[in-house]
C-alpha cells in the first residue's frame, strides 16, 4: 500500500509540471524548458493521467497590467562633448537610474581636425523616459537621429508566472514524498527529481526578474557628436601662402629623406657591396689567368701550303 501511495503522489507532481509546460509552449520569446527525466520504474507502473486544462495565457495577460520594455536611441550634436556627457550621467543618477557604459574617444572633421566624440548608455525609470529625452535634447545644436522602441512582454510574463507556480507545487509534492520515503532507491530517485525542479524554478525566477527590471528601467543610448564635425566646408579666396608652406615642407621632407638615404648608403649599402664584390673580383682575376695559361700551352696547328694559282 505504501508503494502504491508513493507512486500516486509522484503522478500528481508530474501532472502539475505538465500543466506548466503546456502554458510555456504558447510563449514565442521564451524557450521551453525540457521535461524532467522519468525513471523506467515509474513509467511502467504509473496509471494514465487524467485530462486537465491549463489556464489560458491570453486571458491572464488581458487581466493584468501591461508590461512593456521601452528603449530609446538618439544622436545629438553638441558644442562641448565631454561636458554634456557628464551632465547626462548626472541626470541618470538624479532620476534614480544608473550609467550602463560611457566612452569618450577621438573623431575627425572634414578637414582632418581631431575632435572628441562620446557614446553613453543609461537606464532611467520608464515613467520618466520622456522627461529624460527632453533633458538630453535641451540646448543641443542638432538632433541627428531619434528612435524609440517598445516590446510588449505581458503574455510571456504571465506564462512564466504560471510555470513558476506549477513548478513550486511539484517541488512541494516531491518534498513530501522525500520526507516519507523509506527505501534508499526511492529516496535517490525522488531527490534527483527534486534537484531538477529546483533548477527550473531558479531559471524561471531569473527570467521573471529580467522582465521586471527591463520594464521598470528604460535604456537610453546617446551618441554625442562635436559641432565641428558637422560644420559646412567654407570656400574662401585663394591664398598662395598655404601652397608655399606646403612646398617648403615638401622640400624639407625630401632633403631629410635624401640625407637619410646617403647615410644608409655610406654606412650600410656601400660596405656590403665591397665585402661581396672583392671576393668575386678576385675569383674573376684567377679564372681569367687560368684561361690565358691554358691558351698558351695549346700547340699551334701546322700551316698548310697555299694551293697553286691557276694561270
Amino acid at each position: 500500500m505504501k508503494r502504491k501511495l508513493l507512486f500516486a503522489i509522484v503522478v500528481s507532481a508530474f501532472i502539475l509540471a505538465a500543466c506548466g509546460a503546456a502554458a510555456t509552449e504558447e510563449s514565442r520569446s521564451y524557450d521551453a524548458l525540457p521535461e524532467a527525466p522519468m525513471q523506467e520504474q515509474y513509467a511502467m507502473e504509473m496509471p494514465a493521467p487524467a485530462a486537465t486544462s491549463a489556464p489560458s495565457s491570453a486571458g491572464n495577460a488581458a487581466a493584468v497590467e501591461r508590461i512593456v520594455i521601452q528603449n530609446a536611441d538618439l544622436a545629438v550634436v553638441v558644442t562641448d562633448v565631454e561636458k554634456r556627457m557628464k551632465e547626462i550621467e548626472k541626470m541618470a543618477q538624479d532620476m534614480e537610474g544608473f550609467v550602463v557604459s560611457s566612452n569618450l574617444y577621438q573623431s575627425y572633421t572634414n578637414n582632418y581636425v581631431k575632435v572628441p566624440e562620446a557614446a553613453v548608455v543609461i537606464r532611467v525609470p520608464s515613467e520618466r523616459l520622456e522627461e529624460a529625452l527632453e533633458l538630453i535634447k535641451k540646448d543641443v545644436v542638432e538632433v541627428q537621429n531619434e528612435n524609440r522602441s517598445g516590446q510588449d512582454v505581458t503574455a510571456e510574463y504571465v506564462d512564466l508566472q504560471s510555470r513558476l507556480k506549477n513548478l513550486e507545487a511539484a517541488e512541494a509534492q516531491l518534498q513530501k514524498i522525500l520526507d516519507t520515503a523509506e527505501k534508499t532507491e526511492d529516496v535517490i530517485n525522488v531527490f534527483n527529481q527534486l534537484v531538477y525542479y529546483r533548477e527550473q524554478i531558479e531559471l524561471v525566477k531569473g527570467q521573471i526578474k529580467y522582465y521586471d527590471e527591463a520594464a521598470a528601467l528604460s535604456a537610453i543610448s546617446v551618441r554625442l557628436i562635436a559641432e565641428e564635425t558637422v560644420q559646412p566646408v567654407k570656400v574662401g579666396p585663394w591664398e598662395p601662402k598655404g601652397v608655399a608652406l606646403e612646398a617648403v615642407q615638401d622640400l624639407v621632407d625630401f632633403s631629410k629623406g635624401f640625407a637619410e638615404f646617403l647615410i644608409r648608403f655610406v654606412l650600410y649599402i656601400l660596405p656590403t657591396w665591397i665585402m661581396i664584390g672583392i671576393p668575386l673580383y678576385l675569383v674573376f682575376l684567377g679564372g681569367r689567368a687560368i684561361f690565358r695559361r691554358m691558351r698558351r700551352n695549346k700547340p699551334k696547328k701546322e700551316q698548310l701550303p697555299a694551293p697553286p694559282v691557276e694561270k
